[in-house]
């Protein structure tokens, strides 16, 4: 959803890659084993660089881009010179789009519509809005082009491909190419991957606390024996979503009852609804009022900010003072714990004071539902199993790359 990265975002963008092709006759008999994973290397942090992206090889002929990854959107678009009205920066030239536009009767492009809104004022292309949580938007056309995704067994390809060329930026403005769009709808890549029988219906992403990581399409890369998993709501269809949660905190003082939660790794940080965030804060100030930490309104890095005596190198040197939380997942009789250790939702700033980074969702514009967001995935595998429709985690070491038969360096 981008909350925490983007800001209040209007993005107008001309966007989305849906061909898939082979580079050589060997190719497609290797990428349909469906039980095959893709792997990605992911690089970045959640502070100070505030986002985790992948390199993906787009257009022919194929250039390098960077793109954030976003469970918690379908679109996957591209910063690009269409021409480029409005762009911010990007570490990469922009993007320069074909002319391969998605019709308006395209059955993808009805899926970005609710039902009975789909018009086609201009048969020819695919017109859309999309509203994100954060207030921002995004207005645009869909167009076609090549997705390289280099293996390693070879010279074998599969090609898809995607664009964006008037753009607003918000306050928080991160030089990235654009947004590689990961949800559940019948747009994202994931989607377009499993309708092409190239990997099972599902996404993982094993994100480090150390920076870096990587995410995968596919289920062959953990071993599900080890994995807390925990069923997809079937209320809430469009993001993935456990349904609602009690919060718990120091492992038996419920703080609140029924958060609707997502998990949004487009997100940086954790939002809770303001219920929430003012039942854990209030918690959270009276046990601290009895240890050697004060707040430090003069950090601006996060809303709320402790200093100690001296400056913090890490957070195993502040953890002592803070206590667990967990978001408790009841299905039948089923009861799962999604535990978050401090080092799940505390930073060190650069000032070397301790900072909370869970952060009122209101403020953003997150009203209804509460956002779990990087920082509290960091060091977990956390999977998105569309098929058999759960969600499940498990401790991991994201720092290595797990072996897999196709790795995308």
């Amino acid at each position: 959803m981008r909350n925490g990265k983007m800001g209040l975002v209007v993005w107008l963008i001309l966007s989305l890659v849906l061909k898939f092709c082979s580079a050589s006759p060997t190719s497609s008999s290797l990428i349909n084993r469906v039980g095959s994973s893709l792997l990605f290397p992911v690089h970045g942090n959640v502070y100070p660089t505030g986002y985790y992206n992948v390199t993906l090889y787009i257009g022919q002929p194929a250039k390098p881009y960077f793109l954030d990854i976003d469970t918690g959107s379908d679109l996957t678009w591209l910063q690009c010179d269409a021409p480029c009205v409005h762009c911010t920066e990007a570490p990469h030239p922009y993007y320069k789009p074909n002319n391969d536009l998605v019709v308006c009767k395209d059955p993808i492009c009805a899926s970005l519509h609710a039902p009975g809104d789909h018009k086609c004022p201009d048969p020819g292309q695919c017109d859309y809005e999309v509203q994100y949580a954060d207030s921002g938007s995004s207005l645009g056309v869909l167009v076609r082009d090549a997705f390289a995704f280099n293996y390693i067994t070879g010279d074998d390809l599969i090609r898809l491909s995607s664009c964006g060329y008037d753009q607003l930026p918000g306050p928080s403005n991160h030089p990235l190419d654009g947004i590689l769009g990961l949800g559940k709808g019948r747009s994202s890549i994931l989607a377009q991957l499993h309708s092409q029988n190239l990997v099972r219906n599902v996404i993982g992403h094993c994100l480090s606390g150390r920076g870096g990581g990587f995410l995968f399409f596919g289920d062959d890369i953990y071993d599900s024996s080890r994995v807390v998993w925990t069923s997809m709501s079937p209320d809430y269809t469009k993001h993935y979503s456990p349904g609602v949660a009690e919060l718990i905190f120091g492992g038996k003082t419920s703080l609140i009852k029924n958060l609707l939660t997502i998990f949004d790794s487009g997100s940086s940080y954790t939002y809770f609804n303001h219920l929430a965030y003012h039942a854990l804060t209030s918690v959270m100030k009276k046990e601290l009022s009895r240890k050697p930490l004060k707040e430090a309104p003069e950090d601006q890095t996060l809303p709320l900010c402790w200093k100690g005596q001296k400056p913090f190198k890490n957070v195993r040197d502040v953890k002592k003072y803070f206590k667990s939380l967990s978001l408790s997942f009841t299905h039948g009789k089923t009861r799962t714990l999604f535990e978050l250790t401090p080092e799940a939702y505390l930073i060190i700033s650069s000032n070397g004071n301790v900072c909370l980074g869970i952060l009122n969702g209101s403020e953003i514009g997150v009203q209804d539902v509460n956002l779990i967001g990087d920082i509290s995935m960091q060091d977990k595998m956390v999977i998105y199993d569309n098929e058999k429709q759960m969600i499940g985690w498990t401790p991991a070491n994201c720092d290595r790359l797990p072996r897999s038969k196709y790795v995308n360096i």
